[in-house]
């Protein structure tokens, strides 16, 4: 692997089809392996599968491996998915009640203004998926 950081989780093969891999795996919180998980409603854990495409053949189905993203492309999910949202909803919402000087109008716009943006990332989705890329690697 690269000296670059990445974030890696061990999953399983789920299917293969031609280039294009389904592997499944477990994304824990950094809670859910601590050992007072059972009394805490903080833990987190759920499965969840993504598709890679690899041109190797060297993979079979139900082996195990290690998916692979850099660690600056969730940051870049994190800032599409909640840190522009927010910003967004705070400037709508200082603008229009500087403007209005109504906070109910000005509160319900800005929550409002969310709706075109995640229909926008919903209908880029393709596009960014492309840029959100996974690897995947034997353990």
């Amino acid at each position: 692997m690269s000296n670059t950081k990445s974030i890696e989780h061990k999953g399983r093969i789920e299917s293969i089809d031609g280039n294009k891999i389904n592997v499944n795996f477990l994304a824990m919180s950094g809670c859910a392996s601590c050992h007072a998980k059972g009394v805490c409603s903080a833990a987190d854990m759920q499965e969840k599968s993504v598709e890679v495409f690899d041109y190797t053949n060297q993979y079979t189905m139900g082996e195990e491996v290690n998916v692979i993203l850099k660690q600056s492309l969730g940051f870049r999910a994190l800032l599409l998915g909640y840190v522009l949202p927010f910003i967004l909803v705070l400037f709508i919402l200082i603008v229009l009640t500087a403007i209005t000087d109504n906070e109910a109008i000005a509160g319900l716009s800005a929550l409002s203004v969310l709706v075109p943006y995640y229909l926008i990332l919903f209908l880029l989705k393709d596009k960014i998926r492309k840029k959100f890329t996974f690897a995947i690697h034997k353990i």
